[in-house]
């Protein structure tokens, strides 16, 4: 039976703005404050899904968010109307109504972390949310994520869903953006790769001291526990803890694995040797032949790979079992960076060509091509089960295409988001896009 990666891709929301929330993303806060455009950073997105289905391989989508989330507030004490909670926000708490708009559910790798049914003790595709619980604006993505999730892989014969880990620090779950898989074959058992910045328990671990760690190795244990993995099947490892008070917040900013290679930079982790030995040995028992590309600090620093997010990049398996690199414009523009893509793709090895991508709008508030997909790996007939509403098809793009262009704004700043006209247009087109992707009533607007 066939296996695909398929790319999964978040749909950029009609609130995309840049508030500057997140603490530890250098580019989120350098940002702050700036213009943004939600169509086009819709489009750029959409452009990609695109991009990637004309070449071949399998895409879908993942729908936005409701925002502004009006009930967010009033659990924080506004009342009234609609129009007079986001009015009273704006008064008094602007940074609380500014966390409640925020389009950040577009980086879906931090969505949830997905494990394919040839791992799992059940043989299903098992999905845990992510908590996200090191930041607010984040942390109350997750219920409306799980229900999206539950109506694109509904038939529960094939899929298993688990609500997010409890929403305290102990547990901090940032879904994919920590977690890859390595394996022979999409469709063949594989070694599950979970990366931690700190353990919540053990001392003995070390924790950076700038910016917070926000994946646990408990969050990680407890997702792998979850969704029944074997212990053979499954490797831990340390971020290393000075990369990430050089603003890596997640793994995927510093490095990138696709089948059987792990694409990395030489500082990303703590007792790398150890890590890429056990790696190597639990894929050999399945079939696999691990393969790691390091990056150099020589050629490219982690200040270079913040800048340029080299790592944030898709790694995508071609039929003649090369890979093709997906970056973003940024690295094109680094000169240390782009010169070691060159001689990478030059050298013979297994990622053979690079394919730059304009995703300004997203790289200007901290997430990169990566960071807007959700990677799931499926046979024939659990492709076959996923609601066929989000699969990417030349009709499905342009009818999300024109959706946009009668929907979004083209300029956003934190004075429109206290527009409670924005509200309204934004649970019009949330209402039309759930028709348009099949996904019934999954927004809090059309279950209350």
């Amino acid at each position: 039976m066939k296996s695909y990666e398929v790319n999964f891709d978040g749909l950029v929301g009609p609130t995309h703005n840049y508030g500057g929330l997140s603490y530890g993303n250098v580019a989120s806060q350098s940002n702050s404050q700036q213009s943004s455009n939600p169509k086009e950073a819709a489009l750029q997105g959409l452009a990609k899904m695109k991009a990637l289905m004309d070449m071949g391989f399998q895409q879908g989508v993942l729908a936005p968010q409701e925002r502004p989330d009006v009930a967010a507030l009033r659990r924080l004490g506004f009342a009234g109307s609609d129009a007079q909670v986001i009015q009273q926000a704006a008064k008094e708490a602007m940074p609380l109504l500014v966390a409640s708009c925020s389009a950040s559910s577009m980086w879906v790798a931090n969505a949830a972390t997905v494990s394919p049914s040839a791992d799992t003790a059940d043989g299903r595709v098992h999905f845990t949310a992510a908590n996200l619980n090191c930041k607010y604006h984040r942390s109350i993505e997750h219920p409306t994520t799980s229900r999206v999730l539950g109506a694109m892989f509904a038939d529960q014969q094939h899929f298993a869903h688990h609500a997010a880990l409890p929403a305290v620090a102990q547990f901090g779950d940032e879904g994919a953006a920590n977690h890859t898989r390595f394996c022979r074959a999409y469709g063949e058992a594989g070694v599950e790769f979970f990366v931690f910045g700190r353990s919540a328990f053990d001392t003995r671990y070390p924790a950076p001291q700038k910016y917070p760690a926000r994946q646990t190795l408990e969050a990680s244990q407890a997702v792998a526990r979850l969704h029944g993995l074997r212990e053979e099947g499954v490797v831990y490892a340390q971020q290393n803890p000075s990369v990430i008070d050089q603003g890596v917040f997640h793994n995927d900013v510093i490095a990138v694995g696709n089948g059987e290679v792990l694409f990395y930079h030489e500082d990303a982790f703590l007792e790398t040797d150890k890590m890429l030995a056990e790696l190597s040995s639990k894929l050999a028992k399945v079939g696999g032949k691990f393969q790691s590309v390091c990056v150099p600090r020589s050629a490219v620093t982690v200040d270079d790979a913040v800048r340029s997010y080299l790592f944030n990049s898709q790694l995508l398996s071609r039929p003649d079992g090369s890979m093709l690199l997906i970056v973003p414009e940024e690295c094109r523009s680094n000169e240390r960076v782009w010169q070691y893509l060159q001689g990478l793709t030059g050298a013979g090895g297994v990622i053979r060509e690079v394919k730059v991508f304009d995703l300004k709008q997203s790289m200007q508030n901290g997430g990169g091509p990566a960071c807007l997909r959700l990677r799931v790996a499926l046979n024939e007939t659990e492709l076959a089960a996923v609601n066929p509403g989000v699969i990417m098809t030349a009709p499905l793009y342009d009818s999300l295409t024109q959706w946009v262009e009668r929907h979004y704004r083209d300029r956003m700043t934190e004075n429109d988001l206290a527009d409670p006209q924005l509200l309204l247009e934004c649970r019009g087109a949330l209402d039309e896009l759930t028709q348009i992707l099949k996904l019934g009533a999954v927004y809090p607007f059309q279950i209350n």
